[in-house]
Parts: structure tokens; sequence; C-alpha cells
């Protein structure tokens, strides 16, 4: 079936390059890149992710380990709820929560938004961020959803993944300008979860940190199971627990 959702992108991308702007090459797959607005058809989503990269069924849940250099590890906890959520672009997500705990302490908690179109993109269409110190809420910046302010939903995972492809994680002018780029598909990595083979790999990055370069690698059927970036922050699955298991 051909999505709507990316019919409608490419109409964009063609109406952008007669006004001189930059477009998605073809190698992309007409996947949004940059600011490029994009056109969101709610008929097109569902709340029901499958992408073998990253399925969500609500129940499932992954547990890191992330360290971060000098000693200092945090526990990652992320939760796919039963919940949903209709963002301001029209279409409806599913909410899953992501915690994170320095020695038990609450360090940030976020609730994130994902819904997946008819090819099997998995679009990322914001999320409401909150960052603690000593118990208390000191910054919620990072937050943004798709339809405000300017703020355009973006791709957290292909349905065709190739090597070379690129595209917008995330947009909101100054405050969240993700990219991803997939390096790899055959990649190997062990993790305290256990070996996987056949990963595929992204490069993540944001010209708003040109410096915070950091390599995903998802494993299929379970989804992201280690991160390491050039900053030297690794963070690896220990646990995960399917839907209904």
């Amino acid at each position: 079936m051909r999505s709507p959702t990316l019919a409608a992108i490419v109409g964009l991308i063609v109406l952008g390059a007669a006004c001189g702007s930059t477009s998605a090459s073809e190698g992309d797959g007409g996947l949004p890149q940059g600011s490029e607005p994009v056109t969101l058809d709610q008929a097109d989503f569902s709340t029901r992710i499958d992408n073998r990269y990253w399925p969500m069924a609500p129940g499932s849940r992954w547990v890191y380990r992330e360290e971060r250099g000098g000693g200092r590890f945090q526990r990652v906890t992320v939760t796919v709820t039963h919940q949903t959520r209709k963002v301001a672009a029209g279409v409806t997500a599913r909410v899953v929560h992501d915690v994170v705990r320095r020695g038990g302490a609450l360090v940030e908690d976020t609730y994130d938004w994902y819904a997946q179109d008819g090819e099997g993109n998995v679009w990322y269409l914001g999320e409401d961020t909150r960052e603690y110190k000593r118990g208390k809420v000191f910054t919620r910046e990072g937050s943004w959803e798709a339809g405000v302010d300017g703020a355009q939903a973006g791709i957290i995972m292909t349905a065709r993944p190739r090597v070379g492809m690129r595209y917008r994680q995330e947009y909101y002018a100054g405050k969240a300008e993700d990219r991803a780029e997939i390096v790899a598909l055959r990649r190997r990595a062990t993790v305290p979860y256990g070996r996987f083979d056949r990963l595929l790999v992204t490069r993540d990055s944001t010209p708003l940190e040109p410096r915070a370069v950091e390599h995903k690698y998802y494993a299929p059927g379970v989804g992201p199971v280690l991160s390491v970036s050039r900053r030297g922050h690794r963070e690896e699955l220990v646990r995960f627990r399917r839907a209904g298991s």
C-alpha cells in the first residue's frame, strides 16, 4: 500500500524544490530532512507499532545500564504504555515512558509519542520531559510536540532501511534537531542481555551540538540494545520483557 503520508512528503519536497529549498535525495526514500514541513494524515497512522527493528507492543519494557564516565552509572527504564495521545499535528500516538535514575534518585522522567504509518515507518511525534535535581524539576528543556510552535515530526525507524539513508528524527528549531544516518545492517555486539548479530546501526547527531555524535544499535525483534557516544557514554541493554511474556 502506498502511504499517503509519504505521498504528502513527496509533494512538499517538489514544492520546496521549486522554491529553492533543500529536499531529500532519492536515496533517502523521500524521508523528512532538516526543517522540511510534513502533512500527516491520521487515517494513515496506527498506534500498533510492529517495525522489526523497534516493535513497541504495550507492556514491553527495556532496562539499560548507562555509563556516564568517571564511575557514574544510571539506570534507564523504557516502558510502552497502553496510553495514547493525540498530538497537535493530528495523529494519535502511542505513549512510551522513559525513566532515568542514578543511585535510586530520579534524574529524568519523559513521555515520548510514537506512531507507525501505512508503510511501516515509525514516526517520532514529540516528548514531554522533566529533569530533576534533589527531587525537584529544574528544567523541561527538550520538550516538544509536532504541530506546536513550528515543531515537525520525524522518523525514528524506517520501514525499509538501507545503508546511507538519512532522515531527521525531530525538529523544533534551536531546541530539538536530531538526525540519523544508517551506517550498517549486519553488525555484531554483546551486551549484558546477550549477543546479537545482524544489528542495524545508526549514526545520530544534531547541528545544535556538533560533537554529540552517537551510534545506536537495533536488534530485529527487540529494538535498541546498545548506544555508544563520542563522549564515551555507553548504554547497554540489561533486561528486556516482551509484551505478554
